[in-house]
C-alpha cells in the first residue's frame, strides 16, 4: 500500500529509525483502524521483492517494519528473507490473526477482539502490545499475556482517539501491574508520519 522512511512511533523499538512497508489487506477490520484504505487487498498493486529491498537500501537506516492492513495475509518468507540478505532487520507489526510466515528478529502482537490471534503466533512473540479502548482491556490483555513466552515485553496503549478517557486508567493499572509498561505513539504527538 504505502512505504516510507521515518521514526518507529511505539512499542519497544519506540525511536528508531525504520523503513515501513504496509502491506494492503485486512479482514480484522477494527473500527479505529487509521489506515483504513489499507483493507482491500486489490486496491494495491503488487510490488517485486527486488524493489521494496532497493527502496529500503536508499535509506541508512537498516530497520525495516512490515505492517498492514494485516501483514500476515500474505506469505512474508521471500521479503523478509531478501530484506535478511541485504543486512536488515525485519520487525513485524501483527494481529497475530493469521499464520505466521517470514523470519523475524522482532514479532509484535497486537492482539484484536474482531479476529483473535493465533496460539502459534502468540507464542513467537517478542512483544505483545495491547490498544486499550475500554477498561475491560485489561482483562483482554492479561488473558493474552499468559499466551505469549516470559521473555516477551508487555505493553499497554490507549487507543488514540480515547487517549483522554483511558490514560489514567491505564497508568494506575501499570502502577498496580508493574510487568506491563505504557506504549504511547509517539509519532502522533511529534506529527511524524
Amino acid at each position: 500500500m504505502e512505504q516510507f522512511y521515518t521514526i518507529q512511533g511505539e512499542g519497544f523499538n519506540t525511536g528508531k529509525a525504520a523503513y515501513f512497508i504496509r502491506l494492503g489487506g485486512c479482514d480484522v477490520g477494527c473500527h479505529w483502524c487509521d489506515v483504513k484504505e489499507s483493507w482491500d487487498v486489490t486496491a494495491h498493486p503488487l510490488q517485486a521483492v527486488e524493489d521494496l529491498v532497493a527502496a529500503v537500501l536508499e535509506y541508512p537506516g537498516r530497520n525495516v517494519v512490515i505492517t498492514g492492513g494485516e501483514p500476515l495475509m500474505h506469505n512474508l518468507l521471500p521479503l523478509t528473507q531478501a530484506l535478511k540478505a541485504a543486512g536488515c532487520q525485519t520487525w513485524l507489526e501483527t494481529s497475530g490473526a493469521h499464520p505466521l510466515s517470514g523470519q523475524w528478529d522482532w514479532l509484535c502482537v497486537s492482539p484484536k477482539k474482531f479476529k483473535k490471534p493465533l496460539p502459534q503466533v502468540l507464542a513467537a512473540a517478542h512483544e505483545l502490545k495491547v490498544v486499550v479502548f475500554n477498561e475491560s482491556d485489561f482483562t483482554w490483555a492479561e488473558e493474552h499475556a499468559g499466551l505469549v513466552a516470559e521473555t516477551a515485553r508487555l505493553y499497554l496503549q490507549p487507543e488514540w482517539s480515547r487517549a483522554a478517557r483511558v490514560t489514567p486508567a491505564l497508568i494506575e493499572y501499570v502502577k498496580q501491574h508493574p510487568q506491563w509498561q505504557v506504549s504511547l505513539q509517539t509519532h502522533k504527538y511529534l506529527d511524524i508520519p
